[in-house]
């Protein structure tokens, strides 16, 4: 495949964490898995539901201790991911969960911003971080994460998500931890839209005025939804393979990436959590072609959708005209 550049906005860093790098962290921190070798955790890996995949997230990145785990994670994912063309990547991870379990807020952002700097300057890929609350967690624990997110603004944080299961777990309570991030500078780019229909998403739209919007796959049910999302300009983050090992799409071949497309919606294209998924950046550019979408649109979507500065911005868009001058 030829190799040309390409900027991922949606990377869950917990899950792109290869079973052989996972069972070595797992060891050095004392825990068990229910796997002990790379075959057995491939296996574990075969979701039957988007319910089970959660359960198994949960499981794993409870290896994750020290703040050298959160670095490592970074930098390793910023090696594979230029591999495959990147420059820019945002990833996520999930501090709540983290914390729920004993974890200092201080141990993970300090490991995950100081994984940005060495991601620079040992692979040259910029990447940013974009933490998640998770839906049906304490709005209290929400805000706190908010603050912490906001006081890291200069290392590497861009922005604020909220995910886990949609149904039946409204947004609502996490608007006072949105207002926190975005009065911070920071970028709302939540999930929606992926397991769950246009009405959640609807409300996702409406009380969190999303700057971008993590899958949204679901707007192609409700055109006038749609419509609004094309109108205003907001990138989705389309995670083609995870679709489909999280049941929330049948087959790629009814995926609604294309009629998002014929909508005028811009999409990135991302791995969501490629080791927990078995796929790769370059796999999910291969599958998107098959669905319409061009390398140069999906960079033009990545660079209207990053939630970096003006001046990263530029440079990105330096790297696209290189790349395909008009």
């Amino acid at each position: 495949m030829t190799t040309y550049p390409k900027i991922e906005l949606h990377v869950h860093l917990e899950g792109a964490i290869r079973p052989g790098t996972l069972l070595s962290i797992a060891r050095r921190n004392g825990e068990t898995l229910p796997a002990d070798t790379v075959e057995g955790l491939t296996e574990m890996y075969e979701f039957t539901d988007f319910d089970h995949f959660i359960k198994v997230w949960f499981l794993t990145t409870n290896c994750l201790r020290t703040a050298e785990d959160f670095t490592q994670i970074v930098v390793d994912y910023a090696a594979e991911a230029a591999s495959y063309g990147a420059v820019y990547v945002e990833g996520i991870f999930s501090p709540p969960e983290r914390v729920e379990r004993g974890m200092a807020w201080a141990t993970l952002y300090e490991g995950y911003a100081d994984g940005v700097a060495a991601a620079r300057e040992q692979h040259g890929v910029e990447v940013r971080l974009t933490p998640d609350l998770y839906r049906n967690g304490s709005p209290e624990l929400a805000e706190e994460c908010a603050r912490w997110s906001v006081r890291y603004a200069d290392r590497g944080i861009v922005g604020l998500g909220i995910g886990g299961i949609e149904v039946g777990r409204p947004v609502r309570p996490y608007v006072r931890a949105f207002d926190i991030a975005r009065d911070g500078g920071l970028a709302v780019v939540p999930h929606s839209g992926e397991t769950a229909g246009p009405d959640s998403m609807r409300e996702v739209v409406e009380l969190l005025r999303p700057d971008r919007i993590r899958h949204g796959i679901h707007a192609v049910d409700d055109p006038a939804l749609l419509s609004d999302i094309v109108a205003a300009g907001t990138v989705l983050d389309v995670c083609p393979t995870s679709n489909l090992r999280t049941r929330a799409v049948a087959d790629l071949a009814d995926h609604p990436l294309p009629a998002l497309l014929a909508a005028g919606a811009q999409c990135t294209i991302n791995t969501d959590d490629p080791a927990m998924f078995n796929t790769d950046l370059g796999q999910e550019y291969e599958i998107a072609a098959k669905l319409g979408v061009t390398p140069q649109s999906a960079y033009a979507a990545g660079v209207a959708g990053a939630a970096c500065d003006e001046a990263t911005r530029d440079r990105l868009r330096a790297i696209g005209a290189d790349t395909w001058p008009a």
